[in-house]
């Protein structure tokens, strides 16, 4: 296969990426942690297509898998994710007859009620799935009694291991090698999941409710936190451009700003309290990668889309079109020429699982239409494909692009 076949995938990303047009609109399924799928809905769309094989479930939290080859064919991904993964896998039943394979570090306990626990290495419960459940909360919250910024300095340990699980237990030299085998024998587009959190850092660290009061009564260890966070990502980041840098096509940073109806908090204490240590974080990868930056955010993020941009910003994802004031005409026009949209293909809320699939092709020609024009734009649902999703919609949407 010659050279200029290899890069066609990998060129529609970037093409969109760079606001031009290419030979058809590029599509993600599973690049990322929010453009994924979870296991339920996953296994039904392989038996639908007669794919056979194990599922690995990636993404414990959110129950979402690592896409094989043949699913990211069927979907017409033109990306793929790059991302820490276990040194071994194992079985485990989370329904019966449904097996998965789960990172073989991972130490889950059924408690005679049904409900799954997720052990740390120190041996604490910290996330929970409630019987039947698909998927696992935080019920650990180690900074939770921190009073001081002292207090924070205490913490330190636990945000070392902050969006880097213990249980990913993947070698820099293995991944590094990994990264170079998908870049020379694909030609899909890599994403660097790096994650790399800060509002959600402290959320989970904190407690959720504590980090937010925090923000407004208690601004000294709110700084202090994301110094510390700060010292420890910026030589993770280091380390891991050094091993796979030459590998890869876009770095994904996370944070949900957006509830479904504005921001968490005002556009105020966004600029006084969080951006200058996105811009800290956000400008040493690019100084360091010279990469586009893709930045997920959920939720009614409009307000601060000027904001993501002027901090370099080259994508956000997942574009959620149900949320205030996200409709998609309306952000292609006012932002279209300065960022592009990687999402918003279909509203996963309600019409994915909810609607026929005449819905879906509705949905997914209204948002192509809108998103499309002048490139700018990357095909995928709105967040990860739901357990409750009928395999039918799933494959009304791609239908529906097919047929676009």
């Amino acid at each position: 296969m010659n050279n200029r076949i290899l890069a066609k995938k990998r060129d529609r990303i970037i093409s969109a990426l760079n606001h031009k047009g290419s030979d058809r609109i590029p599509v993600d399924l599973g690049s990322t942690d929010s453009s994924g799928i979870t296991w339920f809905a996953y296994d039904n769309l392989k038996k639908a297509l007669g794919i056979s094989g194990n599922t690995r479930v990636i993404d414990l939290m959110q129950m979402t898998v690592k896409v094989e080859h043949e699913i990211l064919e069927f979907a017409g991904s033109d990306s793929t994710a790059l991302i820490f993964e276990p040194g071994k896998w194992k079985t485990y039943e989370f329904r019966k007859g449904h097996s998965v394979e789960i990172p073989g570090k991972v130490q889950i306990k059924e408690k005679k009620n049904g409900e799954l626990l997720i052990y740390s290495g120190d041996g604490t419960p910290s996330y929970r799935c409630p019987r039947n459940g698909f998927y696992f909360d935080s019920i650990y919250h180690p900074l939770e009694s921190a009073q001081s910024p002292g207090d924070i300095d205490m913490g330190v340990p636990f945000m070392e291991y902050y969006d880097m699980p213990q249980y990913m237990d993947e070698s820099f030299s293995d991944l590094k090698e990994r990264a170079k085998i998908l870049y020379r024998e694909t030609d899909y587009a890599i994403v660097a999941n790096l994650w790399l959190h800060l509002l959600a850092a402290g959320q989970e660290l904190r407690g959720f409710e504590n980090f937010m009061m925090d923000l407004i009564i208690n601004k000294k260890m709110v700084h202090r936190f994301f110094e510390r966070i700060l010292e420890i990502y910026i030589p993770r980041i280091d380390k891991y451009l050094e091993a796979v840098g030459d590998s890869i096509d876009v770095v994904q940073v996370n944070d949900d700003l957006g509830t479904q109806r504005g921001l968490q908090f005002s556009l105020e204490t966004y600029r006084e309290m969080l951006k200058p240590y996105q811009k800290r974080l956000w400008q040493h990868i690019k100084q360091k990668s010279n990469k586009h930056i893709l930045f997920h955010s959920c939720g009614s993020i409009y307000e601060l889309i000027p904001d993501l941009i002027e901090l370099g910003v080259d994508a956000i994802n997942p574009v959620q079109v149900s949320a205030k004031n996200m409709d998609t005409r309306k952000l292609k026009m006012e932002f279209g020429k300065d960022i592009t949209f990687w999402g918003g293909g279909c509203d996963t809320q309600e019409v994915l699982p909810y609607g026929k699939p005449e819905d879906i092709k509705e949905e997914v020609k209204r948002r192509v239409e809108d998103l499309s024009g002048d490139g700018g734009f990357v095909f995928c649902q709105v967040h990860n494909i739901q357990p409750d999703v009928p395999v039918e919609n799933i494959l009304a949407m791609y239908e529906a692009l097919d047929e676009l």
